[in-house]
């Protein structure tokens, strides 16, 4: 028996029909430079073709290695380099630890191993984050939605909204060369003038990026589709988390000063300047 065409959510924007159980109607199959750019033009559209037929794989691989190759130019150049040591160092220093002369010159011999540091990130950003955020996001479909999403639908949801963050990194990375440093360009503490960086605004600025929002808000977009949801309710929630985990993380770092008492570091980690 046919159901009544108000039992069913119509999406005008993205041409699939969602029921009580998270199914769509198969849409024509997007090619994936044209899903990779519907993420940045139409997310909503886009991620109702995903959800109506879940692929992940190509997109997950794309994002990857564009991450991985944005990483490893990066820290084969003597100035990549010297901004891995010296984020290294401020880490340690954030979260309360000391680097003293023998912990910064292992810091300088890691850092030669650039491009295997690239990989490592790459698959932590890429498939460990997406495949682990993909079980969590079904948990809370099923347990809090009450919305039957497949783990194909929810895995291609997750895998697309990576796209936000591969051109955040394709971005970041000449604006690095450029600044000499690898701490985030696209963070708010960028536009907050002259703040003491140990500050706990300063830090808290810091952890909050504009691509990471832009990211989180996709997310919610696609979980919106999946749920039967409208969207900003959603993105509210997500934002909202996004937020409390910046003032924890601002939170646990410790504002404590480099114990090193050779300052000669400093200077050996920037670049000459050019006659």
């Amino acid at each position: 028996m046919t159901r009544p065409d108000k039992e069913r959510d119509q999406e005008p924007n993205g041409g699939a029909t969602v029921s009580g159980n998270t199914a769509l109607k198969p849409n024509t199959a997007i090619s994936l430079p044209a899903r990779i750019a519907g993420m940045v033009r139409a997310p909503k559209t886009t991620l109702h073709a995903v959800a109506a037929t879940p692929t992940w794989a190509g997109v997950l691989l794309t994002t990857t290695l564009v991450t991985f190759a944005a990483n490893a130019a990066l820290l084969q150049t003597e100035v990549g380099r010297l901004a891995l040591v010296d984020q290294w160092e401020r880490t340690a220093i954030a979260f309360g630890g000391a680097v003293d002369d023998a912990q910064y010159a292992r810091f300088q011999e890691l850092s030669h191993q650039g491009v295997g540091y690239a990989a490592i990130t790459a698959i932590a950003s890429g498939p460990v984050l997406t495949l682990g955020l993909a079980l969590l996001l079904l948990l809370v479909l099923r347990s809090l939605l009450k919305t039957k999403a497949t783990f194909q639908q929810v895995l291609g949801i997750v895998a697309h909204a990576g796209v936000i963050l591969a051109l955040r990194q394709l971005i970041a990375a000449p604006l690095d060369y450029a600044f000499e440093t690898l701490a985030s360009p696209t963070t708010l503490v960028r536009f907050a003038g002259s703040v003491d960086e140990s500050s706990p605004v300063a830090r808290f600025l810091g952890a909050i990026d504009v691509f990471v929002i832009w990211w989180v808000v996709v997310l919610a977009i696609g979980t919106a589709v999946l749920a039967r949801r409208t969207t900003r309710p959603l993105a509210l929630a997500f934002a909202g988390a996004y937020v409390a985990l910046a003032v924890l993380l601002a939170i646990a770092m410790a504002d404590r000063k480099s114990t090193r008492l050779n300052s000669s570091h400093v200077s050996e980690s920037r670049m000459p300047s050019s006659a």
